[in-house]
């Protein structure tokens, strides 16, 4: 195995803007190192990403500290149970002289040169929006005024709080699957970290807090011929691609790898696991953690290091089994990884 040199063209000084990229957002969100990880290799796999976690451990402000660090033109908005797909195209409301104007709404203001929009607390909004927002992932173009809007840099970032249920719509399947990742945020395991955030007056301000982040240090025009570049330069093995084949087959199929659960009937829980595309986010993914570590082939750990946030929300289960599918599903992956040998 080849590592990158640090002469080793552009890719490697990119390497390095993009470890200073993780530790810009890690100067002002503490705790959640693996969770930065997982969002740098998003950006650099060109892949949209949902949040989940409770509410208040910080997940609005870790995505702000991205948009910020990523530079280009931002946008966001937040859900609501009487969002409608237009309020998100334009802006209707009655000028200074009494007359009516539409204004762009938060996707087309930026033009063409929007590059992270953020959606918080996506789950309060409607199916309708829900099907807009999977046209400007999948297409990363949406329709409007007779015409398409074309945003060839953006990147869509959403959380969602999993404590609140009233009022709130589950995403469909089709809009999950185009998440590269489901990634989820948990309370600081650090007591230091916990210490400082509860404490520590700095943490307190958010706005304040945010101007330390270096705005710009990635260009998002650049960012996608980088991505291009990790994804034909990291290279995969043959037995490597035997291994992720194998652990798709484990995954569609547990039961004739051997894998139980107490209290699961293993002939019923998975309708379906990952699709082609599912598995190819998953090698765009591992590719770029290679990349990450210095590296220009992809190993079995990068490969489980990204597993269960690529894979576990395209794990469809039995309905029965849905309430305790956060248990079920990661368990389910650990089982995989024990019955599949590693090359």
């Amino acid at each position: 195995m080849r590592v990158v040199r640090e002469t080793d063209s552009v890719l490697s000084e990119w390497r390095e803007q993009a470890l200073r990229f993780e530790r810009e957002i890690a100067r002002v969100v503490l705790g959640q190192q693996r969770v930065i990880r997982l969002l740098t290799i998003a950006t650099f796999a060109r892949g949209h990403v949902l949040l989940e976690g409770d509410v208040g451990v910080g997940k609005t402000t870790l995505l702000r500290a991205l948009a910020r660090a990523i530079g280009g033109s931002f946008e966001r908005i937040e859900g609501t149970i009487d969002l409608m797909p237009a309020d998100l195209i334009y802006h209707a409301h009655l000028g200074e002289d009494g007359k009516p104007r539409i204004d762009p709404g938060p996707l087309l203001r930026q033009g063409e040169d929007l590059s992270v929009f953020f959606f918080n607390e996506i789950n309060r909004a409607r199916p309708q929006v829900h099907s807009l927002l999977l046209r400007l992932m999948a297409e990363r173009s949406v329709s409007a005024f007779n015409r398409d809007y074309h945003f060839p840099h953006v990147q869509v970032f959403a959380d969602r709080n999993r404590v609140e249920r009233e009022e709130t719509f589950e995403l469909p399947a089709a809009a999950r699957d185009r998440f590269l990742m489901e990634v989820q945020v948990a309370m600081p395991a650090d007591e230091a970290a916990r210490r400082s955030l509860v404490f520590d007056t700095r943490f307190h301000n958010v706005d304040a807090l945010l101007t330390e982040v270096k705005h710009g240090g990635l260009d998002p025009a650049t960012l996608e011929t980088i991505a291009r570049a990790i994804q034909s330069g990291v290279r995969t093995s043959e037995t490597l691609e035997t291994y992720t084949l194998a652990l798709w087959e484990a995954i569609r199929a547990p039961r004739a790898f051997g894998i139980a659960i107490d209290g699961v009937d293993m002939d019923r829980l998975v309708h379906g696991g990952a699709s082609p595309r599912g598995m190819s986010y998953l090698i765009r993914a591992a590719r770029v953690r290679a990349w990450l570590e210095g590296r220009d082939m992809v190993v079995p750990e990068d490969l489980r290091a990204v597993f269960p946030e690529v894979m576990a929300h395209r794990i469809f289960i039995d309905p029965v089994y849905e309430l305790r599918r956060e248990g079920i599903v990661g368990e389910l992956i650990a089982r995989v990884f024990e019955r599949v040998p590693a090359p």
